[in-house]
């Protein structure tokens, strides 16, 4: 029985059937999301030029695809061959991704479960790739002189 692969991003962000399956061959890895997302949508959407220095991420294997979070809640499939990301929605410029050191023997060590069930979190991962907001702090209401007395 033939295994089914996990999904990259080279394999899940394919062109639409209009144009020929090699339509994106040239279209590196992280930007493939970009095509795809503005066939969908029906408007252009543009890649950011740079990268958000000192922050990083750390791609996982969710319901046998590789994906990574963003910050607003969005999340992109992604690709060892191209370790980055940025997002669509909130357009979040690019963001250097975290890979095991060998991705195919974690896709290898998965490949009994059934696709649904296959699932990798990196052991350096601390949980939460985005550190969540600090709540905001109350303002205190001025005292009036009419309350006093």
């Amino acid at each position: 029985m033939p295994t089914i692969a996990v999904q990259r991003a080279e394999t899940f962000y394919l062109p639409p059937p209009q144009l020929p399956a090699d339509a994106w061959d040239l279209v590196a890895p992280a930007e493939r999301v970009f095509r795809w997302y503005e066939y969908r949508v029906q408007r252009r959407v543009i890649p950011p030029d740079g990268f958000v220095i000192g922050q990083q991420v750390y791609a996982r294997i969710n319901h046998n695809r590789w994906v990574a979070d963003c910050r607003c809640g969005s999340a992109q499939v992604v690709s060892p061959a191209d370790p980055r990301t940025a997002c669509t929605e909130c357009g979040l410029g690019w963001i250097a991704l975290v890979f095991p050191d060998n991705p195919d023997a974690v896709e290898a060590s998965l490949t009994e479960l059934l696709p649904d069930d296959r699932n990798w979190t990196h052991p350096d991962d601390p949980g939460e790739s985005w550190p969540s907001p600090a709540p905001p702090t109350p303002t205190p209401e001025p005292m009036r002189a009419e309350g006093i007395g």
